[in-house]
């Protein structure tokens, strides 16, 4: 199973479409946290998500372990087969999205580009990005 982790940058909420059940966090490269990079996580058919507007340390998504899935299921009245699909947030656990796979994307980009999953777009793109799923 494969992490995504990127401790030390500021990572918001950017997106949520409800009629097509996307979420988008971003982090834009800033002097603060010394990155020069844009990355952007994407969470497609979303069903339940429990999120901070801002994420102030970075990210852990990761899938959530048993222990936190009983929690959750209980909790949000989850049923068995959503234990592949409940994706953690953070190394505490307190932020969870429900959706297919997680993708990631990072690249040199500045603030005013579209966004990496920007779909109408043409993809690979023209320009160097790193990317991949979660799980």
């Amino acid at each position: 199973m494969q992490d995504f982790v990127r401790e030390g940058r500021l990572f918001r909420v950017v997106s949520f479409a409800a009629s097509h059940r996307q979420l988008l966090l971003r982090s834009e490269p800033t002097a603060v946290d010394g990155t020069n990079t844009r990355v952007e996580v994407y969470f497609g058919h979303v069903e339940l998500m429990l999120l901070k507007p801002v994420y102030q340390k970075g990210i852990h998504v990761r899938r959530a372990s048993e222990a936190e899935f009983a929690e959750l299921k209980e909790r949000h009245d989850l049923v068995a087969d959503d234990a592949d699909f409940t994706w953690m947030i953070e190394p505490d656990g307190n932020s969870f999205v429900l959706s297919s796979a997680p993708s990631w994307r990072e690249a040199d980009r500045r603030f005013e580009d579209p966004s990496l999953f920007d779909f109408a777009q043409p993809w690979p793109p023209d320009f160097p990005v790193e990317y991949g799923s979660v799980g």
